[in-house]
């Protein structure tokens, strides 16, 4: 009894050391799994920082290229925006090491101006000097048109530095190559700074697009007293508040020939509108056009509101801005058509007879009611053309296409 009960221990003791030994070696196995998951959790990190450090730097070069992208009135692209965009890229560190930007000069390599298309997320290079087209196509014409050059793309890199592994070169790997890329669009005015629009008059989008939806300067426009809303309004009065406060004559007044919007404007939101004729605000706005004297359209900067059926509610939504030329306000009853001008930018007319002399004024700039009808010789109305020529950015990237480009680009990728 005695001898086997021995024999029971000593099976029993080498049985704890097997089970003592098995603990010590999955014990082993999984430090060297816990130690690998911290290397690797280390070295990610790492790289993430590194990574975040070279997105940071093409942001800036993408958006300071695309900030000088056009000319200072916005005729043409720059050619200087890639040297811009591939300096600022150049300014940034990853690690206390400059970060690298393969450039050496053109439209190639790492620094690239271009087409962004938001229908296919895409950056097209494209070299073209040439100047925007911005007429008589619409907002989704432009963003399938690669030859509308809006955008620039920089790349950097850690090559000839790779960013170093702290724990993975156990497992062979001493250092990461690593490079990032972003987008910088620069597409239409929306958010408008202060001081960038000049009068508070908003002009309907309805009344400036074709059929086609189209941006279109062939047809001149009136504003006249809103007394029929369906035919009538193709802009009203504005006091530029967001969120919308009445628009009334005590609120639009200060804004008449002054500095224009004293607060930021932002695209897609409502701002304080409305429709009709304040008088007292009218006379303010003729007296600035004087037109006793003005012999040359009054080109102004505008804000593009949402009429449809040619409304203008309380409370219009903001989509853009436009630059117009106003080349007649009539401000009294005029029944003899004696105020007709005589003159006016590239149009003048000897015609004694005021009546046919209106006649061939709207014939010239082919003015016409939001009816389609030629625009009636009218007391208390702006007449106004929608300018095509080119005009200096404003404003932050966000709203349609009016013509305005906009100043401040926004990162697509």
């Amino acid at each position: 009894m005695l001898r086997a009960i021995r024999r029971r221990k000593g099976r029993d003791s080498r049985r704890r050391g097997r089970q003592r030994g098995a603990v010590i070696i999955t014990f082993a196995a999984l430090l060297v799994v816990i130690v690998s998951f911290m290397a690797l959790a280390i070295d990610l990190a790492h790289l993430f920082v590194v990574s975040n450090e070279l997105k940071n730097a093409a942001d800036a070069g993408a958006l300071a290229g695309a900030r000088f992208l056009y000319s200072a009135d916005g005729s043409s692209v720059n050619p200087n925006a890639n040297q811009i965009a591939y300096e600022a890229a150049l300014e940034n560190i990853s690690e206390n090491v400059p970060v690298e930007v393969q450039w050496t000069g053109g439209n190639t390599g790492d620094v690239e101006r271009g087409h962004w298309s938001f229908a296919t997320r895409n950056f097209t290079p494209n070299s073209s000097l040439d100047p925007p087209d911005l007429w008589n196509k619409t907002t989704e014409e432009l963003d399938e048109d690669p030859d509308f050059i809006n955008a620039v793309r920089v790349r950097t890199r850690r090559q000839q530095t790779p960013a170093l592994s702290f724990f993975a070169r156990i497992f062979g790997y001493d250092s990461f190559e690593m490079q990032r890329e972003s987008v910088a669009y620069i597409g239409f005015s929306g958010t408008l700074a202060p001081h960038e629009v000049d009068q508070p008059i908003a002009i309907c989008k309805e009344s400036i697009l074709n059929p086609q939806g189209e941006y279109d300067c062939s047809i001149g426009r009136m504003i006249n007293s809103g007394n029929n809303p369906a035919t009538s309004n193709t802009g009203g009065w504005t006091n530029f508040t967001q969120p919308c406060q009445t628009a009334n004559p005590p609120s639009v007044s200060p804004y008449v020939c002054s500095t224009g919007n004293t607060e930021m404007l932002f695209y897609g939101q409502g701002m304080g509108t409305t429709g009709g004729m304040q008088d007292n605000v009218f006379r303010q706005l003729a007296d600035c056009f004087d037109p006793a004297h003005r012999v040359e359209p009054w080109q102004l900067t505008l804000p593009v509101i949402e009429c449809p059926g040619n409304n203008v509610s309380n409370c219009s939504r903001l989509v853009g801005a436009v630059t117009v030329s106003i080349v007649w306000i009539q401000r009294d009853n005029d029944p003899d058509y004696s105020d007709v001008p005589y003159r006016m930018g590239n149009w003048s007319s000897t015609e004694p007879n005021g009546q046919l002399r209106w006649a061939d004024f709207v014939n010239h700039f082919n003015l016409r009611n939001a009816d389609g009808n030629p625009a009636p010789w009218q007391m208390k109305a702006i007449y106004f053309l929608p300018d095509c020529t080119y005009h200096e950015p404003a404003g932050t990237t966000g709203g349609e296409n009016f013509g305005v480009l906009a100043k401040i680009p926004v990162l697509v990728q």
